[in-house]
């Protein structure tokens, strides 16, 4: 690989690259495994603290009975899940696990709905769980499906940080797995999330029977967005009982911190999140993807509807590892 290939900065504004090609991409994850993480490691400490974590929790605020059909989604109404459909919750149970994260040490708190897309006769509740996460001193993040720009206007005035609208996967390989949204839907949400002022929170999930090029589109499509997005969460998928992709062949280790490692090189600035998938994963497998650049995880038992490590094992890991959280 030339010198020319590896440079991540250019003349953009934000001093960034947005024009990654996808053989540049390919060309990072076939580098030997140790040279890869160096060179990640390398530029993660230009931007972070290597010996800081970001803890975020995450809140399913409306389980259930979403229509569309990921057919990784145990949420989907298409699929014999164990997962009930439910109404969304009330504030002050919202703001009461709120309290309990930043007791625990979380500094972001995120909602999320399993919704195609907000309706009009939710957006005050939704609001007003925003500004009691605000009054609380936390950061907000919240995913609600699809949004138009009156929306993410609506979620701004709020005081809404953060918004998680994830890509999935490359734009080829997107439609094996969804067919109810397009990905260009997916890229007009981030759009309207941008131009309202709301930092983007966006990544996809490895492990959905995709190839090398595939993970690498997905990071190409992230990368050269107009800005990168504030948080990347990596997503390893979690295989339910009930969806079409339970018993995908489960995807090998070192791929997925080969793309957490690709995913810190093109974004060197933004939060890369170890997100779903890490009660698969052993101690030292979430050193390497730390080391390889991941400097965010979703903390807490349990994300959306599927289980998380607990805080203690967490913590536990934290100390052997001489990390801390951010704010401590």
């Amino acid at each position: 690989m030339s010198s020319e290939q590896l440079s991540l900065k250019s003349a953009y504004p934000d001093g960034f690259r947005h024009n990654w090609t996808k053989r540049e991409i390919l060309d990072f994850y076939n580098l030997p495994m140790m040279e890869l993480i160096y060179q990640a490691q390398t530029v993660h400490r230009e931007y972070f603290d290597p010996n800081k974590i970001q803890l975020s929790q995450l809140c399913s605020i409306k389980t259930g009975g979403c229509p569309e059909d990921c057919k990784y989604c145990p949420q989907s109404s298409r699929y014999s899940t164990d997962v009930e459909a439910e109404r969304l919750m009330a504030v002050e149970k919202v703001l009461e696990g709120a309290r309990n994260a930043k007791a625990n040490g979380a500094t972001r708190y995120c909602m999320g709905a399993a919704w195609r897309s907000p309706k009009g006769r939710d957006m005050d509740a939704v609001c007003d769980m925003i500004k009691g996460v605000a009054n609380l001193g936390l950061e907000s993040c919240m995913t609600l499906g699809m949004l138009d720009r009156a929306q993410a206007a609506t979620l701004k005035q709020a005081g809404l940080d953060y918004y998680n609208h994830n890509v999935d996967s490359s734009p080829e390989y997107y439609q094996e797995i969804i067919t109810t949204r397009s990905y260009q839907d997916r890229l007009d949400t981030l759009e309207n999330v941008r131009g309202a002022g709301i930092n983007v929170c966006s990544g996809g999930i490895v492990g959905m029977g995709e190839s090398k090029a595939d993970r690498a589109g997905m990071l190409q499509t992230l990368a050269n967005l107009p800005e990168h997005p504030g948080s990347v969460p990596i997503n390893m998928l979690v295989q339910v009982e009930g969806t079409p992709l339970y018993g995908e062949e489960q995807m090998d280790p070192f791929d997925f911190i080969r793309t957490i490692a690709v995913a810190r090189l093109l974004m060197p600035a933004s939060y890369v999140r170890l997100s779903a998938g890490r009660e698969a994963m052993n101690d030292e497998m979430q050193a390497l993807c730390f080391m390889a650049g991941a400097n965010s995880i979703f903390y807490g038992e349990k994300l959306l509807t599927t289980t998380n490590p607990t805080q203690n094992t967490d913590l536990d890991l934290f100390a052997r590892l001489g990390i801390t959280p951010e704010g401590k």
